[in-house]
């Protein structure tokens, strides 16, 4: 009985062990069959070995791989962008002023030659050059250095301190390269910028423009007047590296088209005077509107006529209209004809207002009009108070 249950049991798995190898054998056909398959499909849409290498596709080479959006841009501009080199006459007080004896022999003050270093952009062919002001002003003489080293010498055709805008002309038989303009009105929050220029007189050593690279880091930025007079309003900030000589060089988009003129920059203080990654430049727009009555006038003409005469409120004028003394300012005259006329405004009505500004004194619409650069041709809407209503005028900048 054991004998048979033992012989049962042997043959049970010399079966099962049969069975399994079996199965074995068989996934292996499959796999191989399936793979013969792929092998016989690929082979329909792949090159033979008897094609020739050449029905290959090439891609890009290492050295096209290397040209973007950024280098393309950077080589349409240099071309137009300059070195500026200024000389000019400092006076300084002798350091010997305060002593009486040396006073008697010596001058007071002496004349000191100066050399200083800015950018520049040629946006013309005919070898008109826009910098800034205070890359410009002062000169006695001008060398303008274009990429490749050839130097000219530089005349100033306008200045403008208010907006630091000048334009520099340069002469020879042929024409010159000039950048593309942009519009700064469409720029992008965040899209890469280079700046351009001439940091620190690397542009003589390099015989081309040092290139920094960075996005718009802001818009629509407003310092209004400085100590010195100057007006930077609506400029662009960019953390592309802004240093010493940069300024009036070129602000480029990646398609390469001048933005801006970079003009100045934030520094950390103390012993840092280079750039910390915050450099504002002017708005084209803004400096091509310059420019362009540059060119004609040679400067910025400012006088302007509302036809409008106004008077503050004293305290006789507040008690006999029942307003508060600082209420606004009082129209007097209205000239005939004039843009005051036009637009409806009356002897009598109050201005409290200019812009959306509160008006307290004739003193806030002088200042409103001069912070924002307005000049003939602008407008400016004034709301006033007539008969207990308020009601706004729009009302034109002419020429005198």
């Amino acid at each position: 009985m054991m004998k048979r249950i033992s012989i049962l049991l042997f043959t049970l798995t010399i079966a099962m062990l049969a069975f399994t190898l079996t199965l074995r054998e068989v996934r292996r056909w499959r796999i191989m069959d399936a793979v013969q398959a792929a092998d016989r499909h690929a082979a329909g849409n792949l090159p033979t070995e008897r094609a020739s290498q050449d029905s290959w596709p090439e891609g890009p080479s290492i050295d096209q791989s290397r040209q973007t959006a950024i280098t393309r841009a950077i080589n349409d501009v240099a071309p137009a962008v300059v070195g500026i080199t200024v000389n000019s006459i400092r006076v300084n007080a002798s350091p010997y002023a305060n002593d009486p004896l040396f006073r008697m022999l010596l001058p007071e003050w002496y004349n000191q030659k100066v050399q200083s270093l800015g950018s520049g952009f040629i946006y013309d062919p005919e070898g008109y050059i826009i910098t800034n002001a205070h890359v410009a002003e002062g000169a006695t003489e001008i060398t303008v250095t274009l990429a490749g080293g050839e130097q000219y010498p530089g005349e100033i055709v306008g200045i403008d301190q208010k907006t630091d805008v000048a334009l520099i002309k340069i002469k020879a038989d042929q024409p010159f390269p000039a950048v593309r303009l942009g519009d700064s009105e469409s720029i992008i929050l965040g899209e890469w910028v280079v700046a351009l220029g001439n940091p620190f007189g690397l542009f003589s050593e390099s015989r081309e423009p040092i290139a920094t690279l960075g996005i718009v880091s802001s818009i629509h930025m407003d310092f209004g007047i400085q100590r010195s007079g100057r007006l930077y309003q609506n400029m662009i900030q960019t953390d592309a590296s802004i240093n010493s000589g940069n300024s009036g060089g070129p602000l480029v988009t990646a398609d390469g088209k001048v933005i801006g003129m970079n003009t100045f920059i934030f520094t950390g203080g103390g012993q840092s005077a280079g750039s910390i990654g915050i450099g504002f430049a002017m708005p084209i727009n803004a400096a091509v509107a310059i420019v362009k009555e540059l060119r004609e006038k040679g400067y910025i003409d400012r006088t302007y006529t509302t036809g409008l005469s106004i008077q503050n409120i004293d305290n006789y004028l507040a008690s006999v209209l029942k307003v508060d003394r600082n209420s606004g300012v009082i129209i007097v005259e209205v000239e005939k004809d004039s843009p005051a006329e036009i637009a409806g405004l009356k002897v009598g009505d109050i201005v409290i207002g200019i812009d959306s500004q509160r008006v307290h004194s004739t003193t806030d619409i002088f200042n409103y009009i001069r912070e924002k650069d307005l000049r003939r041709g602008d407008q400016v809407t004034l709301r006033v108070l007539r008969d207990g209503k308020r009601i706004d005028f729009n009302v034109g900048l002419e020429a005198k």
